[in-house]
């Protein structure tokens, strides 16, 4: 199957406006297949040959009319240097470079001392439901979407997510600079797999790993840097009610956390207690992944009061403040939406969306009761 993948437009869009644009996100997450689609000037910088062949071509190279390709950037750190002193020769020259990277803080070291201004940054992200229309939700849901984690090929699925896992915690991430055992990550993944969608403690993760917070704090801030884990921040505002202040924590692929909590079927994933909160985390990552392809920049939250009123996410689109409850359902109750409106009149929301798996959706100017894929097709459409 031929995928193409959604944000192509923004890219070409960013390449007419800025000289340099950063391709990043997951290992695996299709940035190669992409880029390369877009030109055949392609650059491995993790080996050592193509470093050399790089050098020894870049004169001819920085005088060419095509795009310039250069993988994994993270790993030539000189080479950024080279690249200011190339833009900055034909600053008007745009589209000549699209640097691709697994690792967003590293890179953005380097384009903080050599590239601010002149480049713009992107993410790509496995596939979502937008791009695999044919794909039922419960497959995507199941299995996530590395293209070759499952989706594409279901008999790949949990294997490949346990060689992904164990590539990345014995090679990729010590070559990073995550000085954390295999043993001691491995074991991490599977307490992060535990507390997913659950509001972060890492005192709790530190006493169970023999570590402290600190440390375990640096090594989940080195995987959200590395697209694997989200942290949603807690709406703060002036009210009276007093808030919860800890983020929530969320792998951003549900293959891998499945794969990480032993589910190989979608039977077996409906009998787990923790099904909704894993349903949950899909949702709010289908709908932040569709926000990134817009290009517009959007933040994100949710909300809990102590006494237990809550929003499983909030984001600002379009100048409106929108607020969205997930309930695993296909019947969802009017006391489901009475719920979210006494919590979203609480931050003033604009727009309140019920998300479950509805036959029957519903909507009016403000109040939303839908399946996922019809919110999607809406926030395309505004």
């Amino acid at each position: 199957m031929i995928v193409t993948r959604k944000i192509e437009p923004l890219i070409q869009q960013r390449l007419k406006s800025y000289p340099a644009v950063a391709l990043v996100g997951p290992r695996q997450s299709g940035k190669t297949t992409l880029a390369c689609s877009l030109s055949a000037d392609y650059f491995d910088l993790e080996q050592e040959s193509e470093r050399l062949r790089l050098d020894v071509q870049w004169p001819s190279l920085i005088k060419t009319k095509h795009i310039i390709v250069l993988d994994e950037a993270q790993s030539c750190p000189e080479l950024f240097p080279r690249l200011r002193g190339a833009i900055d020769s034909e600053r008007k020259k745009t589209g000549r470079f699209l640097l691709l990277d697994s690792v967003s803080p590293s890179l953005m070291k380097h384009v903080s001392e050599s590239l601010a201004g002149r480049l713009s940054l992107i993410e790509l992200n496995p596939f979502t439901l937008t791009e695999l229309p044919d794909i039922p939700v419960t497959d995507l849901w199941l299995r996530g979407g590395f293209p070759d984690g499952g989706i594409l090929m279901s008999d790949q699925y949990p294997q490949w997510q346990k060689d992904y896992l164990d590539l990345l915690t014995q090679r990729d991430l010590p070559n990073w600079g995550l000085t954390a055992k295999p043993q001691v990550m491995q074991r991490l993944l599977k307490m992060l797999a535990a507390v997913h969608g659950k509001l972060w403690n890492a005192s709790q993760i530190g006493q169970s790993l023999g570590l402290s917070y600190h440390t375990v704090n640096s090594y989940v801030n080195f995987l959200e840097g590395a697209f694997l884990i989200r942290k949603l921040q807690p709406w703060s505002a002036n009210l009276k009610k007093r808030l919860v202040r800890s983020p929530k924590c969320y792998w951003r692929d549900t293959g891998i956390l499945h794969c990480l909590l032993g589910v190989r079927d979608y039977e077996t994933l409906l009998n787990q207690p923790w099904v909704g909160a894993s349903w949950e985390g899909f949702v709010i990552e289908q709908i932040l992944d569709a926000l990134n392809m817009t290009g517009q920049p959007v933040d994100s939250w949710f909300f809990r009061s102590a006494d237990g009123t809550e929003i499983d996410l909030l984001f600002h689109f379009k100048g409106k403040l929108w607020a969205v409850e997930v309930k695993l359902t296909s019947n969802p109750s009017l006391q489901d939406f009475n719920n979210l409106n006494r919590a979203a009149d609480l931050v003033e929301a604009d727009v309140r969306v019920l998300i479950s798996q509805t036959t029957q959706p519903a909507s009016g100017k403000t109040q939303i009761s839908c399946p996922l894929p019809d919110l999607l097709k809406i926030l395309a459409e505004r």
